[in-house]
């Protein structure tokens, strides 16, 4: 008998201060979810904040405050997008852009392949690592571009040629990570994985390279980035084809807004090809996000 009337008085001086009942718990989170999604949608507002101002500023700054000698040659963003539908709607820019997608995957699939490989035997064996590093570091402070006419006049310019260069500038970023993280692997996780028997293979395969992930990926998407922008310089010297080859070739037929809707196809692959790193790169570290959730 005195447990209802104890809840009772219990609850009366709520209600009585808030002149209305005790609202459910799923009620009250309401304001809480909606509070988070405004912060979020107001962080999403903040950070595109600067591409929408400078893509404004590119669309009026023309107009408005150019001269008309000026607009010549900086023609505001509306021209520029009716150029890129119009070389869309005749095929022209999916055939440039295919001819250097084809060139810069093929090159940066063979830097990946070797550098990680040869990453792994130099951070590994510290014999083969004093023996490489001296030709290594060389090659390394030798800008990809300044290799062009060495490539073009060996191998031609036709495609092995664009190829090559693409490979080299991609390898470096790809080989320096991945012996900076091999190296950085806790050395505890090592002699665990050598107390269970593991071989040496079987050590790399299960211990070093999931380990080393995370900075291996970091040099990938710069090698990325450095795969598209060589090949676009190169496409600019020898080419019949790809995007490098679209942005001269308006540019010495004074099609500017086609010059302009072939560079911003460069920046926006650019950017698509990170992002697709950056998905393969948390898809192959899952399992630290998992250990990390059960250690919690």
């Amino acid at each position: 008998m005195t447990a209802p009337t104890l809840t009772k008085d219990l609850t009366a001086p709520a209600t009585a201060a808030t002149g209305r009942p005790p609202q459910p718990a799923a009620t009250r989170r309401l304001p809480a979810v909606a509070r988070s999604g405004a912060r979020r949608a107001g962080r999403g507002i903040w950070a595109s904040g600067a591409i929408v101002l400078f893509l404004l500023l590119w669309e009026l700054g023309p107009t408005y405050l150019a001269t008309a000698s000026t607009r010549v040659f900086l023609p505001p963003l509306h021209e520029v997008l009716r150029a890129l539908g119009s070389l869309i709607a005749k095929g022209q820019l999916q055939n440039h852009l295919a001819a250097s997608l084809t060139r810069s995957a093929s090159g940066f699939g063979i830097a990946v392949v070797f550098a990680v490989a040869l990453g792994l035997l130099v951070a590994w064996y510290r014999s083969l690592d004093r023996f490489l590093n001296p030709l290594l570091e060389v090659f390394r402070n030798t800008a990809a571009l300044a290799l062009l006419p060495v490539f073009t006049l060996l191998l031609g310019i036709g495609e092995t040629s664009k190829i090559s260069i693409v490979a080299y500038a991609a390898f470096f970023p790809v080989l320096l990570n991945t012996i900076a993280g091999v190296r950085t692997v806790d050395p505890l996780l090592v002699r665990a994985a050598r107390s269970l028997g593991l071989s040496n293979f079987r050590l790399f395969l299960k211990v070093i390279l999931p380990s080393a992930v995370p900075t291996i990926f970091t040099g990938i998407r710069m090698a990325g980035t450095s795969s598209i922008l060589v090949l676009i310089a190169a496409e600019m010297v020898g080419a019949k084809a790809g995007l490098g080859y679209l942005i001269v070739n308006a540019q010495s037929s004074f099609l500017i807004p086609d010059m302009y809707a072939g560079i911003l196809t460069v920046s926006l692959l650019g950017l698509l090809v990170n992002y697709l790193l950056v998905a393969v790169e948390r898809h192959f570290s899952r399992w630290r996000t998992a250990v990390g959730s059960q250690s919690n």
